[in-house]
């Protein structure tokens, strides 16, 4: 079942290389979507899949790379809507 996570990421997120290494994550995984920096320090993702490789990319987040620290991360599950095809960094 392909579905779609959108999340919210909350601690140190910006400057430790936080997009790139999701965005590495996500490919590995080979799921579609979009990672950005926001105005309020946290780094938000959407990402679309199987079920079961979304859950493993949650599973990261929630650590994230070495340098970051997370605090806590606002889900949302959605269905997906198929319309990107590849994994990308905004801003």
């Amino acid at each position: 079942m392909i579905q779609q996570l959108e999340a919210s990421i909350h601690g140190l997120v910006q400057g430790v290389f936080f997009r790139h290494f999701t965005q590495a994550k996500a490919q590995e995984l080979g799921l579609s979507g979009t990672v950005s920096n926001q105005p309020d320090g946290t780094v938000h993702v959407i990402a679309e899949g199987p079920q079961e490789d979304i859950k493993k990319l949650l599973e990261w987040l929630q650590q994230g790379p070495e340098l970051a620290r997370v605090d806590h991360v606002d889900v949302e599950w959605g269905k997906s809507d198929g319309q990107t095809h590849e994994f990308t960094i905004l801003r």
